[in-house]
């Protein structure tokens, strides 16, 4: 009977899909970016950018979050503040623009954690706030992108060898914050490696802050990894940099 019930208890543990697909909407990217921006900012949530992955004019990525998101991941000290901006992807093909999303609980699992429990009833409502107002805009509103549980993603990991959550790219440590956050915004300003600033959260209370980053270089950037990882899965970006205390990873 213990067997029965361990077996059981795997089979029917919820997977958690990376992205969500909405759909195809009639019309050009830019009447459905419009209309995902106004239906988000119905909900209360905020637009923090927005740009063409690889410069290329069929695709963009929206950024956006809440400020009772960026309150509760605030709280997570170990580079929390990852988890407080959600993105939509927009892929044009014709008539058509196929939305997308990335899915704030798979997100929100594999970035807070342990604390996701701590903070699930806030969480829960922006989840549902999310779909509430995405899923009219199409008519598939289904997961893809393979699936985990909850518990697999506290303790992701891609593939033998690879690193976990807790093993972060260190870049480079600071002799503060301060320093920290004016180095990467000038680097970002002066176009710095052929990137460009996406979007940015700071706060200089909790001393953490995010950088949302292009990666446009043509041998290096996002036209040489997007399509490994697939374009369709573009919601994943930009890339991210955490600033934390005087460390950057």
């Amino acid at each position: 009977p213990l067997l029965f019930f361990l077996c059981t208890g795997n089979i029917t543990a919820q997977q958690i899909s990376p992205y969500i697909e909405v759909g195809n909407s009639q019309g050009s990217l830019e009447k459905s970016e419009a209309a995902v921006t106004k239906a988000l900012e119905s909900f209360g949530f905020e637009i923090l950018g927005r740009y063409h992955p690889e410069n290329n004019q069929t695709l963009k990525v929206i950024a956006f979050s809440r400020k009772d998101l960026q309150n509760i991941t605030l709280q997570v000290e170990d580079r929390g503040l990852l988890a407080a901006t959600l993105k939509v992807g927009l892929k044009a093909d014709g008539p058509e623009t196929e939305i997308s999303y990335i899915n704030p609980e798979y997100l929100f699992q594999a970035y807070l954690r342990n604390a996701y429990d701590t903070h699930q009833t806030g969480l829960k409502k922006i989840e549902t706030d999310v779909e509430k107002a995405l899923s009219p805009l199409g008519q598939i509103n289904k997961g893809f992108g393979g699936s985990m549980t909850a518990e697999e993603l506290r303790e992701y990991h891609y593939k033998l060898m690879m690193p976990y959550f807790t093993d972060p790219v260190e870049l480079r440590d600071f002799t503060s914050f301060e320093e920290a956050v004016s180095t990467i915004e000038n680097n970002l300003d002066s176009k710095k490696g052929n990137t460009e600033l996406v979007y940015s959260l700071k706060s200089d209370d909790k001393k953490v802050a995010v950088f949302g980053i292009a990666c446009l270089d043509e041998e290096k950037g996002e036209k040489q990894f997007l399509p490994v990882i697939g374009e369709k899965h573009l919601a994943a970006m930009p890339y991210e940099i955490i600033v934390q205390g005087n460390s950057a990873t």
